[in-house]
């Protein structure tokens, strides 16, 4: 692995590579931890905040690879689709398709990123997929107004369990014909009481898009500050992988 050794000490902001970024909550995060970000989604992502290369996520890293582009880069965040034997939500790595099979990328994803030689994240929900539960972050550990759990595994590097504070109610919404108020609305899908645009925005702290889809599949970017000040400050000290 590369040492966090060699994050700039010159005053330049390290360069971080977004794997299947969406609209960008990951990378949002990111850039206020302070890293310059680039992303790369297969779907048409005009919201997306920084630049970015519109191709499949894999394909790309390995051109990276082979061609040594990766070398440019101090930190690769990955978020490859959760959706394997779910059929009820469309990947961030599929511009269409709702309802079709999808294939489990996290393994592939995890040997490219090894081939890198760089600090890595590969982030996803609860119960989707195996990675290692390095890190879970909680929207209440930020004072936010959605749950949405996300497991991390910090590939080089390791970082300090957050407190998993108790949750301050329920998620606001219809269960078994029954509404429910609460403190946090429900970030996925449609009806069954679930928030406006405007509200998911807020309970996410995302405001640069205002596509449901988008919003509904995207990381709170305090998660990502969370995670990016963390390594940051790993690198500072000099603390080898």
């Amino acid at each position: 692995m590369t040492q966090p050794t060699d994050i700039r000490r010159d005053g330049t902001r390290p360069l971080l590579l977004d794997l299947f970024s969406c609209a960008g909550g990951a990378a949002m995060g990111y850039a206020r931890a302070g890293f310059t970000v680039h992303g790369c989604d297969i779907a048409h992502r005009p919201n997306y905040p920084f630049p970015y290369h519109r191709g499949d996520a894999l394909t790309y890293l390995a051109h990276l690879i082979t061609t040594g582009e990766i070398r440019r880069y101090a930190f690769v965040h990955a978020s490859p689709p959760c959706q394997h034997g779910c059929a009820l939500t469309v990947g961030t790595n599929a511009s269409q398709g709702w309802g079709r099979s999808h294939v489990d990328l996290v393994a592939p994803t995890r040997e490219l990123l090894e081939q890198t030689g760089l600090p890595y994240v590969i982030e996803q929900p609860n119960g989707r997929a195996e990675i290692r539960k390095d890190l879970t972050l909680c929207g209440e550990m930020f004072g936010l107004g959605v749950i949405r759990h996300r497991n991390f595994e910090l590939g080089g590097w390791s970082a300090r369990q957050p407190a998993h504070l108790r949750h301050r109610g329920r998620v606001r919404g219809y269960r078994h014909g029954r509404f429910y108020d609460g403190p946090y609305v429900a970030a996925y899908g449609n009806g069954g009481g679930k928030p406006s645009v405007p509200e998911l925005q807020a309970a996410l702290g995302i405001d640069w898009t205002d596509v449901r889809e988008e919003l509904t599949e995207a990381i709170p970017p305090a998660y990502s500050e969370h995670i990016g000040a963390a390594f940051l400050a790993t690198a500072a000290l000099g603390v080898a992988a």
